[in-house]
């Protein structure tokens, strides 16, 4: 599974763990640090970039998005989408089956209680839980 995994995304670091099934878009902007692991039943649209920083822990179900599409209903309609990238700094952990919105940012050490929706950027070093995911504490 390693190498088929290593052929399918961008960079995989030194002792990285992914478990099946993991979904994506493409694939090749998917980075993965050293020694990150990352549950069952994962989906990383990548249509952007999406950096998993090293030694991440990413639960069961958990979900990150780069794509978007446009408020406006005409323009939506038009077919006009872009993505955001995602940045997951080291030693994050995103619980089971919370969502990374596009463009987010998770700073180093953080972690994302169970269910949450991150829908903004998030400091290095904090408890965030939630929907929408907010600041509960410093760790």
């Amino acid at each position: 599974m390693t190498g088929l995994l290593a052929e399918l995304v961008g960079h995989l670091g030194e002792g990285a763990i992914v478990k099946p099934s993991l979904r994506c878009d493409y694939g090749t902007n998917i980075r993965i640090g050293a020694r990150t692991f990352i549950n069952y039943d994962c989906v990383l649209l990548d249509c952007n970039t999406i950096k998993i920083g090293a030694e991440v822990r990413i639960a069961p179900g958990v979900h990150i998005y780069t794509a978007t599409h446009p408020l406006d209903a005409a323009t939506r309609r038009s077919g006009l989408e872009s993505a955001l990238p995602v940045t997951i700094g080291d030693g994050a952990w995103l619980g089971g089956r919370s969502v990374i919105c596009p463009g987010v940012t998770i700073g180093e050490n953080t972690v994302v209680g169970a269910g949450s929706v991150v829908t903004r950027d998030l400091p290095a070093g904090v408890l965030a839980v939630g929907n929408p995911c907010r600041i509960v504490r410093d760790l």
